[in-house]
């Protein structure tokens, strides 16, 4: 996907892959960019991998130096995606997520 955004700054155009339903891609426009971590709520998405906590612990101390809301939410299991009422909840509660991958 190209990015003007990424044109004009100068940065090279990106191609963002989604490793579901390959046989038929889903175009998807990207959500801009926050302008900043202040005031904003960002939630922590646990996939529930081994040591993925430990990444995020570290993630959610950093986050919150520059001035963000934290919330947790956790997967019950890496195996399968997350629940639709877990993606909703995230996505009314929060600004921005991070989900964590980690072995």
């Amino acid at each position: 996907m190209n990015d003007a955004r990424h044109a004009s700054s100068g940065a090279a155009p990106r191609t963002l892959l989604d490793p579901t339903a390959e046989r038929s891609p889903a175009r998807r426009e990207r959500v801009p960019r926050l302008d900043g971590l202040d005031g904003k709520t960002v939630g922590l998405l646990d996939i529930a991998k081994p040591r993925g906590d430990i990444f995020l612990d570290r993630l959610e101390a950093r986050l919150r130096e520059r001035g963000a809301e934290v919330n947790r939410y956790r997967k019950p299991t890496f195996t399968k995606p997350a629940p639709a009422d877990l993606r909703h909840e995230i996505a009314v509660q929060c600004d921005a997520v991070v989900e964590a991958l980690a072995d």
